[in-house]
């Protein structure tokens, strides 16, 4: 029997497959437009109500990076993250961390096998391309560090040998509020690996009526069809990756950079990988509009979601998406 790392590999391309799936799945800026908004439309049925949330985690899947949705229990972050999966087509698993959970019951762990008189590597659930890591700050800071390689490298290391993971590999991680009892703070290296960083919220009083009149989402779920196929995707991405970007918008980025390490109540501002980042999904978010070029709305609309996580206060007491604002509105356009 095929262990779980082979059945993805069966179904996934390498990284060199995935780049020559792009190189000759070629799309135009109509079809790339007409295949994002269908995916948008099928996913904003399912997600009721909330279609910045849903913008912004399909741009961070388009810009490579992944997604921290940090909100209570029960607000749709499952149900957000099973969608997706479902409307691009991608391999799912779903892990619950707990306190409990071992680094090996992610990455996974060799097997002696005595017919063979050798070790068999069996993959953990990390080996997918939509990976759910439920409530992560519930697991102990050795297992949360168990997905750093991962999301930095798309590989993992186990028994002293790098495994590549599939390509798209894209996580969706949830965290409780830290007050919650049975939690553990992600480390600021860990954090600095998601690109976005969003909370859902409430729904407000229509797309609650909906939901209660509706039909299970679940049940929904389960009868969706992919949209957008896997070389499609990789496709997507690389056309996100050629957007273009004026000079006069680098600079405009540039001074948000600087002004994050210039305010008064920022110990640390955002570092050259976070420029990056703000950049790649500024770019997805043009695309995902239609544009193949990029607008200081663009940067704005992901502003704080990119950078609220990744700035270090000098007063832990203030909020940081309250001082990611404060930095976008003191930052003029031109």
């Amino acid at each position: 029997m095929d262990t779980l790392q082979n059945q993805v590999q069966a179904k996934t391309p390498t990284q060199a497959q995935a780049q020559a799936q792009a190189q000759t799945h070629t799309l135009d800026a109509a079809q790339a437009s007409t295949l994002l908004q269908t995916a948008m439309n099928q996913l904003n049925r399912i997600v009721i109500g909330k279609p910045e949330a849903v913008q912004l985690v399909v741009a961070a899947l388009l810009a490579g990076g992944h997604v921290l949705l940090e909100d209570l229990p029960g607000v749709g972050k499952t149900t957000l993250a099973h969608a997706v999966a479902a409307t691009f087509g991608l391999q799912f698993q779903r892990v619950q961390f707990t306190s409990d959970l071992l680094p090996s019951d992610l990455v996974g762990v060799s097997v002696y096998r005595r017919e063979a008189e050798r070790f068999e590597f069996i993959a953990g659930p990390i080996f997918t391309e939509l990976l759910l890591a439920d409530e992560l700050n519930r697991g102990s800071p050795k297992t949360q560090s168990a997905l750093l390689e991962a999301m930095a490298e798309a590989q993992v290391t186990a028994d002293g040998e790098t495994r590549q993971l599939p390509n798209p590999f894209f996580v969706i991680a949830t965290q409780n509020p830290l007050e919650q009892i049975g939690t553990f703070a992600l480390p600021e290296s860990q954090l600095d690996r998601f690109m976005l960083t969003l909370q859902l919220g409430y729904p407000d009083a229509a797309a609650e009526r909906a939901l209660l009149l509706g039909e299970d989402r679940k049940a929904m779920i389960a009868r969706m069809r992919p949209c957008i196929s896997t070389p499609q995707l990789l496709a997507l991405r690389a056309r996100a990756a050629q957007v273009r970007c004026s000079t006069a918008l680098l600079d405009y980025l540039q001074r948000l950079l600087s002004a994050s390490r210039e305010h008064s109540a920022i110990r640390f501002g955002l570092s050259p990988r976070a420029g990056l980042a703000l950049l790649s999904v500024s770019r997805a978010i043009a695309l995902l509009a239609g544009r193949d070029y990029v607008m200081p709305e663009d940067v704005q609309q992901v502003f704080v979601a990119l950078t609220a996580h990744r700035l270090s206060l000098k007063d832990s007491a203030a909020h940081p998406r309250t001082i990611a604002k404060a930095v976008l509105e003191q930052v003029a356009v031109v």
